[in-house]
């Protein structure tokens, strides 16, 4: 079942029946102004929120994106609707770009002094243009200056920026209607994370026992160096997620407890991920959608999206049968999510 909504989603999600829908997965804006696009000069309201979880099942989860310089404000946001926050789950990656101003070049810009030019090394990169990857390389100058005045020299290597290379999806819960955890998902369906479908695959035999510790709840699932049973299918899913970068992979050497290959890893979306005619300039993986919505939907059960973009989460959700429920506002997005969204129910 797909049921796409073109509006604002607070009103949209009006025309929603109570504890309709199994999860939430949802890329809303961060609340950064980015690219000084309209539609990202805040976060969700806490209205918004408070409508989603009236549509979610009692123990329904909800993992919702954000940037690391507002994740402040969406989770305040989200704890004020009534949320129950779980967990953040970050989504680590090697190819952010720093967009860290140089103090030192810009003194002696303001002082009208001419740098002397010490290097300039030719790169060829993929240009960006509305938010398309071109296919022809384009050459770019990576040139190094020395500072011409003495106030640029004592801030020479000073900036303002860290590289970019992670982002945070909230995990959240609709409050319990029933006692237990075990009644609530008997009469809902609901409660749950599906750790056995997002155990993450590894050569290594999981299975064998330690004697460092006892069989008990606490051991199951932690890796074998750490005295835990292990599990024949595969890792426990953790609260990271990384790119498969190796600048990443660099930063997690093979030791006795493993590698990065022990979290669930998925690449910045590709050329071919957006699809043709996708143009939407924060686009997320299908694969990272796939598995979020794997983690916190119960088979056949329904994804909600308010803020629903190109419609990744909403391909996603069909990939892995689930039925999907999405709001969108903007004309040309809602068009190209739609057909993302039908051309996924063909595969």
């Amino acid at each position: 079942m797909i049921n796409l909504l073109h509006g604002d989603c607070l009103e949209q999600m009006k025309t929603l029946d109570d504890n309709s829908v199994d999860s939430i997965v949802s890329d809303p804006p961060y609340g950064i102004s980015f690219m000084s696009k309209k539609w990202d000069y805040d976060v969700p309201s806490v209205e918004v929120w408070r409508e989603a979880m009236r549509v979610l099942k009692p123990g329904g989860h909800a993992l919702i994106a954000c940037g690391t310089r507002t994740q402040h404000r969406m989770v305040v946001n989200i704890e004020d609707a009534g949320f129950e926050i779980r967990d953040v789950v970050s989504w680590i990656y090697g190819s952010g770009f720093p967009k860290s101003l140089n103090i030192s070049k810009a003194i002696d810009k303001m002082a009208g002094a001419e740098r002397e030019v010490v290097s300039s090394e030719l790169h060829r990169n993929k240009s960006c243009v509305g938010g398309m990857m071109n296919t022809v390389d384009r050459p770019r100058y990576n040139t190094i200056t020395a500072p011409a005045t003495d106030a640029a020299k004592q801030w020479d290597g000073w900036g303002t920026a860290l590289k970019p290379s992670t982002e945070y999806f909230t995990l959240c819960r609709k409050p319990l209607s029933e006692k237990t955890i075990a009644a609530n998902v008997l009469k809902w369906g609901t409660g749950g994370i599906n750790i056995d479908g997002c155990r993450v695959e590894t050569e290594e035999n999981c299975s064998r026992k330690k004697s460092l510790v006892k069989d008990t709840p606490a051991g199951f699932g932690k890796s074998i160096a750490m005295g835990g049973n292990g599990h024949a299918q595969g890792r426990f899913p953790a609260n990271l997620i990384h790119d498969g970068s190796q600048e990443l992979l660099d930063l997690f050497p093979e030791t006795k407890q493993g590698s990065a290959a022990r979290f669930f890893y998925c690449a910045k979306a590709s050329k071919k991920d957006r699809d043709e005619g996708n143009h939407h300039p924060t686009v997320k993986p299908t694969a990272l959608m796939q598995y979020l919505c794997r983690l916190i939907t119960p088979a056949g059960g329904t994804v909600l999206d308010p803020y629903m973009g190109s419609g990744s989460t909403g391909k996603a959700a069909m990939l892995e049968g689930f039925s999907f429920v999405g709001c969108e506002i903007d004309d040309n997005y809602f068009d190209i999510a739609r057909s993302r969204i039908e051309n996924a129910t063909a595969l």
